[in-house]
């Protein structure tokens, strides 16, 4: 008698917020073929997730508490470099699809349309296919073709990840040895950081830079 075997695969949750840990799970262990093996609410239980199971995707938010989602996906490539990676963020696409894909995430998807899309994108990613919206997906053939002229229109883009990071913190009302803290730097790095954001921004003072970034937040959280 024949018989055949379906695998299984595993599915790692890294988002801080209970809600969406537990819609995410639902919707995910309904599926065949798919099972839920382990909710992180943080970088540090993410990586002991990786390092004890390895799951076979992790669906990482970009906007963790304690820590940076893009620092993540460095440190899950780096670990254990065959789990792949699918973003569900709420920041727009457009500012960071290029980043995560960069970092070595294969998808981004919106959390505003995860539930229609998500179990798709899973499995895209799952058969080494990398998931984005239609409309990313044609910005970033248009600018290999030579029809953009830089990464996008918002100036944002121009920095580096790590430069955005201490962005998007300082935005979001740390002072600079909390960004430190949080990046786990010294407070010494980050002012460096904060003259190459101002620098690259036009930004004449730090109070202006403050302003900008909050503003950012503001509009894209």
């Amino acid at each position: 008698m024949n018989m055949t075997t379906t695998r299984t695969y595993r599915i790692l949750i890294v988002d801080d917020h209970p809600i969406v840990q537990e819609g995410y799970t639902q919707l995910i262990d309904r599926q065949k073929g798919l099972e839920v093996c382990g909710i992180a609410s943080d970088a540090d239980s993410a990586m002991q997730h990786v390092t004890k199971q390895c799951p076979d995707l992790a669906l990482v938010d970009l906007s963790l508490k304690e820590s940076s989602g893009l620092d993540l996906i460095h440190r899950i490539k780096s670990r254990c470099p065959q789990v792949q990676i699918l973003v569900v963020s709420t920041y727009d696409e457009s500012l960071f699809a290029e980043r995560v894909l960069s970092a070595g995430a294969m998808g981004y998807i919106n959390k505003q349309e995860a539930t229609d899309q998500l179990i798709d994108a899973i499995h895209t990613v799952l058969n080494g296919r990398v998931f984005l919206s239609s409309q990313m997906t044609d910005c970033m053939l248009q600018r290999a073709a030579g029809n953009l002229n830089s990464l996008g229109q918002s100036p944002e883009q121009i920095l580096s990840d790590r430069e955005f990071e201490v962005f998007e913190l300082i935005g979001r009302g740390l002072a600079i040895r909390e960004v430190a803290a949080r990046l786990h730097l010294s407070s010494k790095t980050v002012e460096r950081y904060r003259e190459n954001i101002k620098e690259k921004l036009h930004v004449k003072s730090a109070t202006d830079l403050v302003r900008r970034a909050t503003q950012w937040v503001l509009e894209n959280t």
